[in-house]
This record gives C-alpha cells, sequence and structure tokens, in this order.
C-alpha cells in the first residue's frame, strides 16, 4: 500500500481513500488491468491506475470526490456509480470536471477482470472510491518551503 492510498474494509463497504501522485497523469499512462484481480487491493490499484485527474487549469487544491460503485461478478459495473460526496467550496465547473475524469476511469477500466473468488465475494456489494486531488496544495507547500530558506 503507498502512503496516499488507504484501504478500509468494512462489513458490507470497501473504501478506499486515494492521493493524486498516485494517478496517471495523461491517456498513455492510465491503462486497463490484464491479469485477473485476486484482492480488494488489487481492485482499486486497478482503478486508481485508470484514473487520470483533471488538468492544473481545472483542478481545485484538495478537491475531493466521493463515489460509491457496485460491481457484477463478471466485473462490469452494476447499476449507475453514484456520487456522495463532493468538495462544498467547488464551483459548478470544478465539480463537473471531476464528475467527467471519474466517468472516464470507470469507463476506461471496466470490466475488471475478476476472478471466479472475487467475483464472487464483490458481486452486489458497494465500494466507495474518495479521490482527494492534492496536486496544487503540494506545489504550494513546496514554493512556500523555497522561500522560508531564501
Amino acid at each position: 500500500m503507498t502512503p496516499v492510498s488507504k484501504l478500509l474494509v468494512g462489513a458490507a463497504v470497501a473504501a478506499c481513500a486515494i492521493g493524486a501522485n498516485a494517478w496517471a497523469q495523461d491517456a498513455g499512462e492510465a491503462k486497463k488491468p490484464e491479469a485477473p484481480l485476486n484482492t480488494i487491493a488489487e481492485v482499486f490499484a486497478a482503478l486508481e491506475a485508470c484514473w487520470i485527474p483533471p488538468g492544473l487549469d481545472q483542478a481545485r487544491a484538495g478537491m475531493q470526490i466521493t463515489v460509491m460503485v457496485s460491481f457484477k461478478r463478471s466485473g462490469e459495473l452494476l447499476g449507475k456509480p453514484r456520487i456522495t460526496y463532493e468538495t462544498r467550496e467547488a464551483s459548478d465547473d470544478e465539480r463537473l470536471s471531476y464528475r467527467v475524469a471519474m466517468a472516464e476511469a470507470l469507463r476506461r477500466c471496466t470490466p475488471l477482470p475478476f476472478t471466479e473468488a472475487l467475483g464472487n465475494a464483490l458481486a452486489g456489494r458497494p465500494m466507495t472510491l474518495r479521490f482527494i486531488d492534492n496536486r496544487k496544495l503540494k506545489q504550494a507547500t513546496l514554493g512556500q518551503a523555497g522561500t522560508a530558506h531564501d
């Protein structure tokens, strides 16, 4: 597990928080997994690899978006993903850019190649994915640290 991603597993809901520096930066880096996925951690890593955040010009420092998804045994999405949280202070345009990025990641990644055992275990169970965009925050912190030492 990377320091920017956390895996929280509950009885009926699996949740994952993913930081921005773990995301693919362009379409060439985002890729659908080929090897069968056998654990929830592998599912989160696969979804993380498919995510391309909005460009920095459309991004919001500290933006959070949480989406709830469920899968079929086959790895296809079951029903429609549901956004359960977005940063309140974000503008409508900022929210839209993150919604589009989330939808594109799910489109790129699904169906996921579940093993039979994982497909049976996850089928119909809600999974919550929380993405936190900390790219601008880190740049601002680095800039402030540089001026403090000058």
